[in-house]
């Protein structure tokens, strides 16, 4: 298909920063001062998209401006001709850097313990909340939500007590998301299959995955005969591909290899099935199947009900015919922002009038008016576009009663006093914006390399196309985006999620760039420089011919249905997790992670990279801990 043809004439939003290696004056990395940054739908009362930063489409989530100084920190050339100003005089009792879900955490927790207490939150970005971040579209008089990032309360019965007594106090009722996820919304609806013209040399579409009997679903995909043979047997059969080891044996075997050799070797697959299950990791661990331990796999399964086979006879300790182990708790503990309702919840504990409400269900759809966040009335203070620089003890260490805390805001540097300072930030960031980090934590804290990963939402003018094909999701392994979805279905607070193919809606696309063969970490590493790379018009370009070529068969017009796009980039997205059999093997308590966030003097570290695991509330429960690690030195 031609440009014209998918829309690429299309008026919406396309934008760009630059990257900040290029960038030469501090001036460049005020968001609101850049062109081309209008949003292309607006609520009523925003004026742009810098005042109002959830209504931003095109490039969201880690865009090139949001590093603009801190690789220049990286680099080494930040402070070649610049110097740190004087305090400026405005002191807190807290400073934290980082206006993520820990962030947000440390400060209400702080605030139970010193009601009085003046807190500063500083935020490189133009909105709060880090990953738990919210995606508005309009689409014609019709508004919809998705989640920038974070999606749901990932099995809130097993919430730590910090992260379950915040959820609490914040007025969230988990038990009413039984009556507000809509769970049988897409009954009827199956699981499509994709194979794409680059990988398997013809485009193929079949819907019924999951529900159809497999020979039918692999009858006529673009694979060999033995290849589609090989996966109908170890999607149908329960046979023990160790037959000779106790059940001990086989668990502690299968954290040793891959679950690619796991399937080739050990249950004898045709190399030409691994294409087709190459991509299954990447939601949980942005790599492919040959840097996954097998085990792993069948433990962790897949949110979205696509597993892992192979597994069902081999009793693993569940039984025969088990594909992995059970969650605690379903899958449908999301708002209809995801967990940005959450990170919103706390804003408006924290800043008074900044968004009104006081229920789970109000906070929806209230409006948040970002002139509050930094109002100096307020004791708690979120300041946007802020990228921290330094943060050190005065005078020194051992006998510092405070710490300055620098930042650049446009072209200005500005340094404030504060008691103490919790880094809610990266694991790699901490490192370099404070200099007096002894050099051993410096090193833990760089091992975190987090996993990138693209969280792309489509808005679309309906979703016909996919009542047509009979699918509510679509998995096309080795595609550009490897799974896609239509959003999941939330009604509350006044919020009415789309109900019929004629109304519009919002698809997820996901997409988790990685190089096969590396080890972990070096994959993540080259699939960040990837995103660094990819302007917003080659991923636009992506999106419209793959939805194109996997919607062929219902008619879908990419160029006419297409209503809008916004590409949540998180180039530095999910902590990086250690249960990484295959890599790591370290003892209890000395993971680097586990080093890394020991406190220095009035400095403490939070985020859920200091846990070594990606959810909310793990990133909670690290700022709980980094509270009482200030509050006992002040």
């Amino acid at each position: 298909m031609t440009d014209r043809d998918l829309g690429m004439h299309a008026r919406i939003t396309r934008r760009d920063f630059l990257d900040g290696v290029a960038i030469t004056a501090l001036g460049a990395l005020a968001a609101g001062a850049m062109p081309g940054c209008a949003p292309h739908h607006l609520p009523t009362g925003a004026a742009n998209s810098a005042a109002y930063p959830p209504a931003t489409t095109g490039l969201w989530g880690q865009d090139n401006s949001s590093y603009a100084v801190t690789h220049k920190l990286r680099d080494g050339t930040f402070w070649t001709h610049t110097e740190a100003p004087p305090p400026s005089g405005e002191h807190y009792d807290l400073v934290i850097v980082g206006a993520g879900m820990s962030g947000l955490a440390s400060a209400y927790f702080y605030r139970q313990q010193r009601p009085n207490a003046r807190i500063l939150i500083l935020e490189v970005r133009r909105d709060f909340g880090g990953h738990a971040g919210r995606n508005e579209f309009r689409v014609g008089d019709r508004m919809l939500l998705s989640n920038a990032g974070t999606q749901s309360m990932e099995s809130p019965s097993g919430y730590r007590p910090s992260a379950m007594r915040l959820v609490k106090e914040l007025g969230i009722d988990v038990n009413r998301f039984y009556k507000y996820f809509q769970q049988h919304r897409y009954d009827g609806l199956s699981t499509g299959l994709f194979f794409s013209r680059r990988t398997f040399g013809r485009n193929h579409f079949v819907a019924g995955a999951y529900q159809r009997p497999w020979a039918d679903v692999f009858r006529d995909v673009p694979l060999s005969q033995r290849a589609k043979s090989d996966l109908i047997r170890i999607h149908t059969e329960q046979v023990d591909y160790l037959p000779d080891l106790s059940r001990e044996q086989k668990v502690a075997y299968l954290k040793t290899i891959s679950y690619s050799t796991f399937i080739t070797r050990n249950a004898e697959c045709d190399r030409g099935v691994l294409p087709y299950l190459q991509d299954r990791p990447y939601d949980l661990f942005g790599t492919g199947i040959e840097a996954v331990a097998a085990y792993d796999c069948f433990e962790n399964g897949d949110d979205y009900g696509m597993e892992y086979p192979g597994f069902q006879g081999m009793d693993l300790g569940l039984g025969v015919g088990k594909w992995r182990r059970a969650k605690p708790d379903p899958y449908i503990f999301h708002f209809p922002d995801g967990n940005a309702s959450i990170a919103r919840m706390l804003v408006r504990s924290l800043v008074p009038g900044a968004i009104p409400g006081s229920s789970m269900e109000d906070i929806v759809l209230a409006p948040c008016d970002y002139t509050k966040l930094d109002d100096p009335r307020n004791q708690v203070r979120i300041r946007l576009n802020s990228t921290t620089v330094r943060v050190v003890h005065h005078p020194d260490p051992a006998h510092a009663r405070e710490v300055n805390v620098t930042y650049a805001t446009g072209q200005d540097l500005t340094t404030v006093s504060a008691g103490a300072c919790i880094l809610a930030c990266w694991h790699v960031v901490s490192r370099l914006i404070a200099p007096e980090l002894p050099a051993q934590q410096k090193e833990h804290l760089a091992y975190c390399v987090k996993e990138p990963f693209v969280y792309t939402h489509v808005a679309l003018t309906n979703w016909r196309s996919f009542s047509k094909l009979g699918v509510y999701q679509i998995l096309a392994p080795t595609s550009y985006h490897y799974f896609t979805m239509l959003d999941y279905p939330v009604d509350m607070g006044g919020y009415a999620s789309p109900q019929t193919p004629d109304d519009p809606m919002v698809l997820f696309m996901l997409r988790a760039p990685t190089k096969y063969g590396l080890p972990p970490r070096d994959q993540y590493r080259a699939g960040r420089w990837e995103l660094f790379r990819t302007p917003f018009e080659t991923i636009e370009r992506n999106v419209r011919q793959q939805l194109a070529d996997m919607l062929a068969g219902a008619g879908f017009d990419p160029a006419r249905e297409i209503a809008a796009i916004t590409v949540n980039r998180w180039s530095h997205g999910y902590a990086y997790e250690y249960n990484k059999s295959l890599w790591e093997h370290w003892p209890e308590g000395q993971r680097p992670c586990d080093l890394a966030k020991k406190p220095f003097g009035r400095i403490a570290i939070a985020n859920s990279d200091s846990s070594g695991e990606a959810f909310t509330d793990t990133a909670i429960d690290e700022g709980y801990r980094a509270v009482g690690e200030v509050l006992s030195v002040s």
